[in-house]
C-alpha cells in the first residue's frame, strides 16, 4: 500500500492579496502551519485552490513556492485534470514533476462522458504520467458520477493509478469501493463530513478542506479513525461538525478563506465568479474560531 497518502492530505487554498494577485507569503505560512501541525501531505491547485481562475504562470509559481516551503518534508500532490484529455496529457508532459509524488486528476466535467469514456480518459492519462495518479470523483461538480465498477477497473488495470479521492457524498459508494478494491489501492474521502466514518470503515484517510485550518485536530481525528478508535475520534468530529457545514454553506473556497481570515493566515479574497462569504456566514465562522 502507498503509505505516503495515508492519513490527512489538505487541499490548499491559493491566497490572494486585495488586488487579486497571489499572496505567496501567506501561501508559505499556510504550508508551514499545516506541516508543523501534523498533516501527512499537501494537495496543490485543486478546486479549493481556485485552479480554474489561476493562470499557467501563476500555477507554476504556486507550485514552486510550495515546493520551496515544503523542503521535502511531506509528499506533494498536484491537480492536473480536465475534460480535454489531450490537453491534460500535454500539461502532464510539460510540467516539472520532479518534486511531485502524484497528480490528482478529476473525472471529466461538463462533457458528461459514459463510463467507458471515463475509463479511456484515465487510461490515456495513466500511460502518459511519470508519477502516480489519484483519481478524483466529484459528481456534484462534474455532473456525472464515476461508478464503482469504473474506478475498480482502473485500479486493477493500471499500477500507477494508486487511489481515488471519492467525493460523491455517498456512504454506500464508499463501502462498495472499500469492500471490493485491490489490497494496495487507497480509498480517500473527499467529503469532510464523511471522512471519519470512511476511515473507520477501512478507508485510507481524507483530502480535506477544513483540515488545513485545524490541522492538529482534524489529522488526529483521522489517525484515530484509521486505528479504529471510534469514541475518541468522534469526540473531535462532533466539535468540528458545525464549521464543516459552514465552509460549504455558500461556496468553496469562500468559506475556508473566511476561516483563514479569522485565523489571520490570509485574506478572504477570492476571484470571480466566486464571491466572499456573506456577513452572516462570517459571523458564524468567527464565533466558531473564537471558541474552538
Amino acid at each position: 500500500m502507498n503509505s505516503k497518502f495515508l492519513g490527512t492530505g489538505v487541499a490548499l487554498v491559493t491566497p490572494f492579496n486585495q488586488d487579486l494577485s497571489v499572496d505567496y507569503d501567506a501561501l508559505t505560512n499556510i504550508v508551514n502551519y499545516n506541516i508543523d501541525h501534523g498533516v501527512e501531505y499537501l494537495v496543490i491547485c485543486g478546486t479549493t485552490g481556485e485552479s480554474v481562475t489561476i493562470t499557467k504562470e501563476e500555477k507554476k509559481a504556486v507550485v514552486a513556492t510550495i515546493v520551496k516551503a515544503n523542503n521535502g518534508r511531506v509528499p506533494l500532490v498536484l491537480g492536473i485534470g480536465g475534460n480535454n484529455t489531450a490537453l491534460v496529457i500535454e500539461e502532464i508532459k510539460s510540467t516539472d514533476l520532479s518534486n511531485i509524488d502524484a497528480i490528482l486528476s478529476v473525472s471529466p466535467y461538463y462533457s458528461k462522458p459514459t463510463q467507458e469514456g471515463m475509463y479511456q480518459h484515465f487510461k490515456a492519462i495513466s500511460q502518459a504520467s511519470p508519477v502516480d495518479i489519484i483519481l478524483y470523483n466529484v459528481p456534484g461538480r462534474t455532473a456525472k458520477n464515476m461508478e464503482v465498477n469504473t474506478t475498480l477497473r482502473l485500479a486493477n488495470d493500471f499500477k500507477n493509478i494508486v487511489a481515488v479521492k471519492e467525493a460523491g457524498n455517498s456512504m454506500s459508494q464508499y463501502l462498495q469501493l472499500i469492500k471490493n478494491k485491490p489490497n494496495d489501492f487507497l480509498i480517500i474521502s473527499g467529503d469532510d463530513d464523511l471522512a471519519l466514518p470512511v476511515a473507520l470503515a477501512g478507508g485510507s484517510g481524507v483530502i480535506s478542506v477544513i483540515g488545513q485550518a485545524f490541522p492538529d485536530a482534524f489529522s488526529n481525528m483521522i489517525r484515530l479513525g484509521i486505528k479504529g478508535e471510534a469514541k475518541e475520534a468522534f469526540n473531535i468530529h462532533y466539535k468540528m461538525m458545525d464549521v464543516i457545514d459552514y465552509i460549504f454553506e455558500e461556496n468553496n473556497p469562500a468559506g475556508i478563506k473566511a476561516v483563514f481570515q479569522a485565523l489571520n493566515l490570509c485574506t478572504d479574497t477570492v476571484r470571480l465568479p466566486v464571491v466572499p462569504a456573506s456577513a452572516e456566514l462570517k459571523e458564524k465562522i468567527n464565533s466558531f474560531v473564537k471558541n474552538f
